[in-house]
């Protein structure tokens, strides 16, 4: 079975951490920030002169006038963490562990020094340095991080003529087939380029905390350990995601199936971040799944389609509000159900037939908002409000 794997390089040639278990089923994901602040390591090369606008909004660029126009804004982040003791549950004896540094990319995306990355290229660190093409470094602050997306903005102050940021395309209008360059620091090889198709949409996969991300981008075009927080470009030059993971079986090498955060999600993490240090996300509090035409059948259920709910954390906004987790746990052709819980069939007015539907309808709601849920109770309809919790720093359940 493949295993995706995080794109970050420890030290100069390490193998990659690997990511544990598949995307979880509920609506019980968490977002938080990596307190304290780091220091980060930059390497920029001399701006290059950028091709004009009406060459950027014409017909496709060439790989090479993409990477002449990008690998300016993209950089290599070095972070270090602490030397640590760990003590022998057994015997008492202390071991020390020295600090582990490890190799990813970022790119800029504001004059005001603002960097985007992964949040597991900075994870734990505790120092983090930033060096420009003149070897000169500087401290950086680590504004904030999202474990739920694999997303952190890091912050230099050095003179915005030594900037050069990469826009945010809009990330729906990408389409499979697409031509794309990935710009980033493969082993620590400085801003290497490589092209290739988008491959598939609407991945789903696990972040570092446990969470979901939905809509990811695939791609074969080819990124290894070092690659990540690197940008994913079009053919106009436009950063379309940030390339986080790959699948690779044993966690070896890349297969020509990379995985990128989508640039849309970056924009509204990347703003949260810069804003207040965290993402606030709404919690809802239940488990759920998309109903499936066997179960459908065998248990004569009121609808085809909706979310059959299996379990509801104790506590949360959807218990608050009189949600029914199931009560039977059946076996369905090889899988596990838990049967007999409502069934949600729509949303403030929005029809839902998969979770990531569920959580698209939440992302657009703030803790404290309130939500009605229509829902079925064996063959009952009901209308229930719902007000929405705020998720913790990491997931529940």
């Amino acid at each position: 079975m493949s295993a995706k794997t995080l794109l970050i390089a420890a030290g100069s040639l390490v193998a990659a951490a690997l990511l544990g278990g598949g995307a979880a089923v509920g609506l019980a994901d968490a977002a938080g920030a990596l307190d304290g602040a780091s220091t980060v390591t930059v390497r920029e090369v001399a701006p290059v002169q950028a091709e004009s606008a009406a060459e950027l909004k014409g017909a496709g660029l060439s790989v090479n006038q993409i990477y002449r126009n990008a690998s300016p804004g993209v950089v290599q982040i070095t972070s270090t963490t602490a030397p640590r003791t760990s003590v022998d549950p057994f015997f008492g004896f202390q071991t020390e562990q020295p600090a582990q540094q490890a190799l990813g990319s970022g790119f800029v995306i504001d004059k005001a020094g603002h960097i985007v990355t992964n949040y597991h290229v900075v994870e734990g660190a505790q120092q983090i340095e930033v060096s420009f093409s003149n070897q000169d470094t500087y401290r950086a602050t680590l504004v904030g991080t999202d474990p739920s997306t694999d997303l952190a903005v890091l912050r230099v102050d050095v003179s915005s003529r030594a900037l050069t940021p990469l826009a945010l395309a809009d990330s729906d209008d990408v389409r499979v087939g697409d031509p794309v360059v990935a710009i980033g620091n493969p082993f620590g090889l400085d801003r290497t380029a490589t092209a290739g198709i988008v491959s598939a949409l609407q991945r789903n996969v696990t972040a570092p905390n446990g969470s979901n991300i939905d809509h990811v981008i695939q791609t074969d075009a080819p990124i290894n350990q070092g690659n990540s927080g690197g940008p994913l470009l079009n053919a106009r030059g436009e950063v379309i995601g940030v390339n986080s993971q790959i699948s690779s079986p044993n966690g070896g090498g890349n297969v020509g199936i990379g995985f990128s955060v989508p640039a849309n999600t970056v924009k509204t993490v990347a703003a949260q971040l810069m804003k207040g240090g965290k993402v606030d996300r709404a919690f809802l509090g239940l488990y759920a799944r998309p109903l499936d035409p066997e179960v459908v059948s065998l248990f004569r259920l009121p609808v085809d389609t909706g979310l059959l709910v299996e379990r509801v954390e104790k506590g949360s906004p959807a218990a608050q509000a009189g949600i029914r987790g199931g009560s039977t746990s059946v076996v369905i052709s090889g899988t596990d159900y838990t049967v007999g819980g409502d069934i949600v069939v729509a949303v403030a007015g929005k029809r839902v037939t998969n979770l990531g539907e569920l959580r698209d309808l939440l992302a657009t709601n703030k803790p404290g908002d309130k939500l009605e849920i229509e829902l079925y109770r064996g063959s009952d309809k009901k209308t229930v409000t719902v007000e929405l919790g705020r998720q913790s720093s990491s997931p529940r359940g």
